[in-house]
């Protein structure tokens, strides 16, 4: 009877140990790709400048996405465009969303698209890819940190007929160009669009991935999950 009995509780202690050891972990709440809503693509088009129009640019983003397990979200390019062709003009911080945004990592890169265009927490260290990676920025080889945008520093695009968006997102040779901002927020001196991040020059020589490649950018995008 003692065999029988302490038999019994070896087994009930085995099955506790047992489901213990399988019980589930903690649902992770903030970071990887499940909670990120922010990203700066890893790859441009490989056509410079040219997405094909900001459809082609939001597909873009939702493709690298979707790469890494977070294709559920509604990803917008932040891209603005300019009147032309009879179409009105888009101002970029109208089509992200709401807020707030977070990187691969779970750190908060902005809270509203007021914070966004204020004081917000994008840098180097911040402005990660979707796989979570860093992107080459000034002082590194080759330096990528001019970020496609179009936009004026308060995310809205330029009145007049200059081109300042490439066309609308759909030129990729010599004519054209485009603002960009920097990632990074560090330029050739310490004025504010130096350290914009969405407005501190013009692309030079044309809208091509080699005229990019020359003021220090790869056709990158800012990507924003605007669900």
């Amino acid at each position: 009877m003692f065999l029988t009995i302490f038999g019994a509780g070896i087994g009930m202690a085995i099955s506790s140990a047992v489901l213990l050891t399988a019980a589930p972990a903690p649902a992770q709440t903030s970071g990887g790709s499940a909670g990120m809503s922010f990203f700066i693509t890893s790859v441009g088009s490989g056509k410079g400048a040219d997405f094909g129009g900001l459809e082609g640019a939001d597909r873009h983003c939702r493709q690298l996405a979707q790469a890494v397990g977070a294709g559920n979200r509604d990803w917008k390019a932040y891209l603005s465009t300019q009147a032309a062709d009879g179409l009105p003009a888009v101002n970029a911080r109208d089509r992200i969303g709401a807020g707030p945004w977070q990187n691969a990592k779970g750190q908060v890169i902005a809270r509203s698209v007021e914070d966004l265009h204020a004081t917000n927490g994008l840098t180097k260290q911040t402005g990660l890819t979707e796989a979570g990676e860093t992107v080459k920025g000034r002082g590194d080889t080759p330096n990528t940190h001019d970020i496609l945008t179009g936009s004026q520093p308060d995310g809205t695009t330029f009145a007049g007929a200059e081109d300042r968006t490439c066309g609308n997102w759909t030129r990729g040779g010599t004519e054209g160009a485009a603002m960009v901002g920097h990632h990074d927020r560090m330029g050739l001196g310490d004025d504010p669009s130096a350290k914009s991040w969405n407005s501190s020059h013009l692309t030079r020589g044309g809208c091509s991935q080699d005229a990019l490649k020359g003021t220090g950018g790869a056709g990158l995008l800012y990507c924003f999950a605007a669900d």
